[in-house]
């Protein structure tokens, strides 16, 4: 026998709550392999996530080559700092469509979320005019605000395909597991002095991905 530790998950899925996984990702494959380039053109996904001032490097940056028989080198612990902002970003497989930053003292309710799916329509019509005549498949993952009466609403309005996602999945959402990590790789050991500092960084890193980076992001999703 040997000895290992526990890998931590954000919750224990239950044996329903699996099986439901199970049918909406086959529900999603197959509508992602029948026509794999219409369905790429119409997909716009949203993550929200926290940006801090300072982030520590990760664990898996600080990896070092070491020779046979030698050891790993210790380093102090370190916490992100307390000084923060939200940014929510919308995007597709091209780039980036809306980029959005919560302003200091207010939240993410139904009412501005629905104003930020506004802004998304209008950007789309400027950045996607082949898309005016076709149905958004959208993605987002299953938070209050997201899935509220006002929200639902919203979408109808816009004519928008909800597509389902799982219950406590984040490893299924594009930008949580390629856009923000790859984001915070970047921004890790670097210090900003204010939310400004940071969103000027936030705007230049994003700015300066190839279209085959977004595109790559969501071609994950199949084998994901």
């Amino acid at each position: 026998m040997r000895k290992l530790c526990a890998r931590w998950v954000l919750n224990l899925l239950t044996i329903d709550q699996k099986r439901i996984r199970i049918r909406i990702s086959q529900v999603c494959l197959d509508r992602f392999q029948q026509n794999k380039m219409d369905f790429k053109r119409r997909f716009i996904t949203i993550y929200e996530t926290w940006i801090h001032h300072y982030t520590p490097e990760r664990k898996e940056q600080s990896k070092q080559w070491i020779e046979d028989g030698g050891s790993a080198l210790k380093k102090a612990k370190r916490v992100p700092s307390a000084g923060k902002f939200m940014e929510t970003v919308f995007w597709d497989y091209k780039n980036v469509l809306l980029i959005d930053y919560l302003q200091k003292g207010k939240t993410i309710n139904s009412a501005y979320y629905c104003s930020l799916l506004d802004q998304l329509h209008a950007q789309i019509r400027i950045k996607r005019p082949a898309l005016k005549k076709k149905t958004i498949i959208f993605h987002q993952d299953n938070a209050r605000v997201h899935t509220s009466v006002l929200t639902m609403a919203k979408f109808k309005q816009l004519n928008y395909e909800l597509l389902e996602h799982p219950a406590y999945s984040p490893d299924l959402a594009p930008s949580d597991y390629y856009l923000f990590p790859n984001l915070k790789k970047c921004l890790a050991e670097k210090c900003f002095t204010s939310n400004e500092e940071g969103i000027a960084a936030v705007n230049g890193y994003l700015a300066n991905l190839p279209e085959s980076n977004f595109n790559d992001g969501i071609e994950l999703l199949e084998k994901r």
